[in-house]
């Protein structure tokens, strides 16, 4: 069976409740911070320690990732990644100490990098370049609907069965999806006719890492996803700090913040589409898209100073649909630059640089936090890092224009 368009939309939408599930697995421990850090009686430096342990291994995951996901091909990549992050997730429920949570929290880190190649990649291979932006868009919204649901319904599923259950219970459904890929897929073709994408006849990251554009990309990813996965780790914690919120309590202002982020991913992937499809320049549209993204993130500090719960949530909410704008038009951006054969790991090697961001954050955080300052240096740096990874892509990349090497295939994606 080839892939019609019919099939190519059905994938498309497994590839979004994977991107779901990502999200949601990764985000349960911080949701549940307060609950777990006072049953395991964790410190602020601790927490860091884990993040940064999750973010290392993510990043590490990555230089291996790309190689698999372009070696292998959607079809596989795919389930391959979401069951084993999903049976990492169900570790979490037997982990007690320190060193296990480690353990749990580095093997989520690792198997969850298979997230982002499998979905960019997949993306590539089943949409024309001109619908690109609005795939990344609501892959991107889609993950930030996971920051929705986890503080909505993570802390009923803790409070009804405890916090150990929340993390079966997520894994669970990992595996059944990975089931239903499969079932899918099962008499799929496709482009190369084997039931998988062409293989890449070079697999190494050599060639990658002498290309410009790969590290434009990847020192992008750096600034801008550090403020990503602070936000990440550490918004719920500032809500408890600043408002006194656990609990259920946390889920509102956390789903409207991750509302923010959706809204961004979808604004700016259709806003590209469009204009694209209208004969707009593709430099300019890219660029101007990351401009406005960062030029939205800048007035984060503002919520150290807001008196009113709701205002500092607008505020995060701002932030977050900025970083989903600038990472969606990032993300496209690669499917731009980059020949299909090394989309894998041209996103995988920016993943892991952007891991590396995070993982720096992360164990930064703890420590200024522990140190007693707060978080306005944290929210300074966050308040510039989109418009000085852009200063970095504008460096690097003078123009943005689409690889020579993808014009047939695309032409031959946008005929299905």
């Amino acid at each position: 069976m080839t892939l019609s368009r019919s099939r190519r939309w059905a994938l498309f939408t497994l590839v979004l409740v994977a991107g779901l599930l990502n999200l949601v697995d990764r985000q349960i421990i911080s949701v549940l911070k307060p609950t777990i850090s006072a049953d395991l009686g964790w410190t602020d430096n601790d927490y860091g320690t884990l993040a940064a342990w999750f973010q290392g291994s993510a990043a590490f995951a990555f230089l291996f990732t790309g190689w698999i996901v372009d070696k292998s091909g959607v079809k596989w990549a795919n389930p391959l990644g979401v069951f084993s992050w999903s049976l990492a997730t169900i570790g979490h429920a037997w982990a007690a100490t320190m060193g296990q949570f480690t353990f749990v929290r580095a093997a989520l880190g690792a198997t969850e990098a298979m997230g982002t190649p499998s979905g960019i990649k997949t993306i590539a291979a089943v949409f024309p370049p001109h619908l690109r932006s609005t795939g990344y868009g609501i892959y991107n919204a889609v993950g930030s609907i996971g920051g929705i649901v986890a503080p909505l319904l993570i802390p009923v599923l803790a409070a009804f069965y405890g916090w150990r259950a929340a993390f079966v219970i997520a894994g669970l459904v990992g595996i059944v999806w990975a089931a239903v890929w499969l079932f899918v897929v099962r008499r799929v073709k496709f482009a190369d006719g084997s039931g998988a994408e062409p293989a890449a006849t070079d697999t190494a990251y050599g060639p990658i890492l002498r290309e410009r554009r790969t590290w434009a990309i990847a020192l992008a990813k750096v600034l801008s996803d550090s403020t990503w996965w602070l936000m990440l780790f550490w918004m719920p914690d500032f809500f408890h700090r600043q408002f006194g919120l656990s609990g259920t309590r946390l889920g509102p202002p956390l789903a409207i913040a991750y509302t923010g982020a959706a809204i961004g991913a979808m604004v700016a992937g259709t806003l590209a589409s469009r204009l694209l499809i209208r004969g707009h320049d593709l430099d300019r549209v890219r660029k101007g898209t990351m401009l406005v993204a960062g030029l939205v993130v800048l007035p984060v500090p503002l919520a150290l100073h807001a008196g009113e719960l709701w205002t500092a949530t607008l505020i995060f909410a701002l932030t977050m649909g900025g970083h989903q704008a600038f990472s969606t038009t990032l993300f496209a951006v690669i499917a731009d630059v980059t020949p299909r054969a090394k989309v894998g790991r041209v996103t995988a090697f920016a993943a892991f640089c952007g891991n590396l961001g995070g993982m720096a954050i992360a164990k930064i955080a703890g420590i200024v936090l522990a140190a007693g300052l707060g978080y306005l240096p944290l929210f300074l740096f966050a308040s510039v890092s989109y418009l000085l990874a852009l200063s970095w892509i504008q460096l690097l990349l003078p123009r943005i224009h689409r690889a020579e090497s993808q014009a047939d295939t695309d032409e031959a994606i946008a005929a299905r």
